[in-house]
């Protein structure tokens, strides 16, 4: 799978996490994310693939709340709680990326980001998400 299939499976993934109603018993996030991917994963997926996945949604899904304190703190005259469900968890995934994935370029962060919001959000939401982004990038060449 390309890289854009893979970080499309990671938000799918994260998104679950963000949606889904948790019992006591799966609060486990690890747990979630593998029944995620057993039962919603519409690909087959490699072995690589497959850990890719687990372990970036495994990070984000583990940095929710710090996430939404960053994208707050930036995000003028809105705030996650607001944000429509899509549109919060690809700002999440970039944020991720574009603070703590040094294998990925800030810019790649942001353009991914942009695809996933043509994709699954409105269209108002990917020059929203650009936007929002481009604060994280400034920063990150400070």
């Amino acid at each position: 799978m390309d890289i854009h299939g893979l970080r499309e499976q990671v938000f799918r993934t994260v998104f679950s996490l963000d949606v889904q109603t948790r019992t006591e018993a799966e609060n486990d996030l690890e747990t979630i994310v593998m029944n995620y991917l057993e039962d919603s994963c519409d690909e087959e997926l490699s072995e690589r693939d497959l850990e890719y996945i687990r372990k970036k949604a495994l990070a984000v899904g583990s940095m929710l709340e710090q996430l939404d304190r960053e994208i707050d703190e930036v995000a003028e005259g809105w705030t996650t709680k607001y944000m429509g469900k899509a549109e919060l968890n690809i700002i999440r995934l970039a944020v991720y990326e574009i603070r703590y994935d040094e294998k990925v370029p800030s810019k790649v962060a942001v353009n991914e980001a942009v695809e996933l919001a043509k994709e699954y959000c409105s269209e108002d939401a990917p020059s929203f998400i650009n936007g929002l982004l481009k604060h994280f990038v400034k920063e990150q060449e400070q």
